[in-house]
């Protein structure tokens, strides 16, 4: 290979991939030949990929063909990116939600995120590590680890930094220039915590903007996928590729009116001049004092380009204790549905074969227990509970009407200024509105947290809105991405 493009390939953008493309400089077979020689390279560190696409130089190779004789079909055409495990693809790879239960299954159709994808001419190049079952396993478990795949490790600072929630493959991956992107899934934190943990940008999308269908769930209320990338601009075409309509999700049918095929346009560093952005304090009182510095520092540069911060803003539901019943109720109904169609060699088709699977394969199965899976198994399956329709109505009510909407609606704000995943990833993934982070600074220091991570190393500034606010939060994000450029690659990995 040449020098050259290895150096090149390292934080290569979309863009710079399509004009060395149209140029004749670079195929994309060797583009994929490219993430392929860093993957032998580099991910036996990390631990960021399960399995990778067997066919994904030939795909490269049609596309190549496509793109000469019939011209190029968009800005993914030819791009190589990786899927989370959760991620039905109808090809020669697994999806198993990283356990080994599921190691063998193959999806019998795309998701429809995978469709969407391919359409757009994109390269599924492999399948990302995650934390097994979404995190919704063992409360013991170590963020990034699966039975399947192992624990991903962080490329800034390999068993020393967090990673992040479940899709933290991904995110590695990414961080790491193993691809040019990722798509990853969320249902409170999995995109936005490691994204910010790694250097990264990522977008969780308003429920309803991209179809789940397809995705192995934990919760129909909150679940969603969302793009993993290394600039605002690359996240925002990825996300075009990922909306539309669904019939196999019924929220996407109404959600439609709201989406863009092309959020490109609202790359606008400019808009922070009128911009108007809240700072909710209390949700800043447990940072130690580096992490507080960056955003500090944030909201320095916010005010510097022209935006209205107004400081401090209050939540009515601040004080509220949340409970997790929501989740705990729908993944036994949501994931049995997905169970109960795979092929009859797949060793498990329910929540309760799946734990008693685990149980007869303790060894490779249960590092971490399954409590999680338990607790959830004694529900009814049936949604009925009073206690899950109660909590229900509590998340949607107070994280959004009396939340995140009360805020932005009495201080007329654009959105509310959180420091990565601390907390706000939460209220909005309750209430199903949309989150974006950005780089925002490396903490040289931190405190020992709970798992026994530290909480020094990347830190990502994240922007919260209401429903269907993606517009306004990428103009946001991409004013104060363009103002800093905090973003760097990992050094061992160059």
């Amino acid at each position: 290979m040449n020098p050259n493009k290895e150096e090149w390939v390292i934080e290569a953008d979309f863009a710079s991939m399509q004009s060395a493309m149209e140029a004749g400089w670079l195929s994309s077979e060797e583009l994929v030949k490219l993430y392929l020689d860093r993957i032998s390279r580099y991910d036996t560190v990390i631990h960021s990929i399960l399995e990778i696409n067997p066919d994904a130089t030939e795909i490269a190779k049609a596309l190549d063909r496509e793109r000469s004789e019939r011209g190029s079909r968009g800005s993914l055409h030819g791009i190589p990116v990786f899927l989370k495990d959760n991620i039905d693809t109808h090809d020669n790879m697994h999806t198993s939600a990283g356990s080994v239960a599921l190691a063998n299954s193959f999806a019998a159709a795309d998701s429809f995120v995978a469709s969407q994808l391919r359409s757009a001419g994109a390269i599924i190049l492999g399948k990302a590590n995650m934390t097994e079952w979404a995190n919704f396993m063992s409360g013991s478990m170590w963020a990034g680890y699966s039975s399947r795949g192992g624990l991903v490790l962080n490329p800034y600072g390999p068993g020393e930094l967090f990673i992040g929630a479940s899709s933290s493959g991904s995110a590695a991956a990414v961080a790491a220039n193993l691809g040019a992107a990722a798509i990853g899934t969320e249902t409170s934190g999995s995109i936005i915590s490691p994204a910010s943990q790694t250097c990264l940008v990522g977008i969780k999308p308003t429920i309803g903007l991209v179809s789940r269908a397809g995705i192995i769930p934990i919760t129909n209320s909150q679940d969603t996928a969302g793009p993993m990338t290394r600039t605002v601009t690359d996240a925002a075409i990825l996300l075009g590729a990922l909306t539309g309509a669904d019939e196999r999700d019924e929220v996407t049918l109404s959600g439609v009116k709201h989406a863009c095929r092309d959020y490109t346009p609202f790359l606008d560093a400019g808009y922070l001049k009128q911009a108007r952005i809240g700072v909710p304090r209390f949700y800043y009182k447990d940072l130690d004092e580096a992490r507080l510095a960056i955003i500090e520092q944030a909201i320095e540069v916010l005010k510097r380009a022209g935006a209205t911060i107004v400081d401090p803003v209050e939540l009515p539901c601040e004080q509220t204790e949340w409970d997790w019943n929501v989740l705990r109720y729908e993944f036994k109904k949501y994931l049995n549905d997905y169970l109960e169609k795979l092929d009859e060699s797949v060793p498990v088709h329910s929540l309760r074969e799946l734990i008693a699977y685990n149980e007869e394969h303790a060894d490779i199965a249960l590092k971490y227990g399954q409590g999680t899976l338990v607790w959830s198994e004694e529900t009814s399956g049936t949604l009925t509970e009073q206690e899950y329709l109660d909590s229900k109505i509590k998340n949607k009510e107070l994280a959004g009407k009396l939340g995140i909407d009360y805020a932005l609606e009495e201080h007329r704000l654009d959105a509310l200024l959180f420091l990565g995943n601390e907390e706000g990833d939460d209220l909005a993934a309750r209430a199903g509105y949309p989150v974006i982070t950005v780089p925002g600074g490396f903490a040289e220091r931190g405190i020992i947290a709970s798992g026994g991570y530290t909480t020094k190393g990347p830190q990502g500034i994240t922007f919260i809105g209401t429903a269907f606010s993606e517009p306004t939060l990428i103009k946001l994000a991409y004013g104060y991405e363009q103002a800093t450029k905090h973003r760097f690659p990992p050094q061992a990995f160059k």
